[in-house]
């Protein structure tokens, strides 16, 4: 039996499998793309849930605290609807973003909700908190920010110098009060929102 093959040459076109190797690797490239992408996303997401949880006093707490505003928040018919029954909403304005996030305050950091809307920026705690009256009485209720953005005279982004990741957010207002915020889920997109709200 002879070789019919013999002395022919038998082979792939380069040009075709060069631009099938190269569709095949463009293609790996991007999905891999999509995947860091995705994977910076989920780490920062991470990390804002850890920075969230470590500011608050107990995780037990926290996570009873977080359960208890996630079911207002639906009883109440979503976000939209807290921001207008706690702070009342003006003629035009409506809500840019809610962020869970702490108010710094002398008494430690207070978890809450920071609204930003077109015409102000408020913080309402996420549970009520004690103080005395001056009778002596215990009294509970949430505690309130409200600032409208004419009177924000400035917001300075800042982190720990120790550990850069753990970022704040610092509203001075035009009658020099400062306000300190921290422990957001998503810093960056809160900070921008403010600043798109103010400009």
């Amino acid at each position: 039996m002879t070789n019919k093959l013999a002395g022919q040459i038998i082979g792939i076109n380069p040009s075709s499998s060069t631009t099938s190797l190269a569709l095949t690797h463009g293609k790996a490239d991007r999905k891999k793309n999509i995947m860091n992408r995705h994977e910076k996303k989920v780490n920062s997401f991470a990390h804002g849930i850890r920075e969230h949880v470590r500011l608050g006093p107990k995780i037990s707490e926290t996570v009873k605290g977080k359960l208890s505003l996630g079911a207002r928040i639906l009883q109440l018919g979503g976000v939209k609807k807290v921001f207008k029954r706690l702070f009342g909403v003006g003629e035009g304005e409506r809500l840019l973003k809610a962020s869970q996030c702490y108010l710094s305050t002398t008494a430690g950091p207070i978890a809450g909700l920071l609204f930003i809307s077109t015409q102000r920026v408020s913080f309402c705690s996420e549970r009520s908190v004690k103080f005395s009256s001056p009778n002596g009485e215990l009294v509970r209720f949430h505690y309130k920010v409200s600032i409208p953005l004419r009177k924000v005279k400035r917001v300075d982004p800042s982190e720990n110098m120790k550990d850069p990741s753990q970022k704040y957010m610092e509203i001075v207002t035009v009658d020099n009060f400062d306000f300190w915020f921290m422990g957001f889920l998503n810093y960056q997109k809160s900070f921008n929102c403010l600043q798109q709200a103010l400009s």
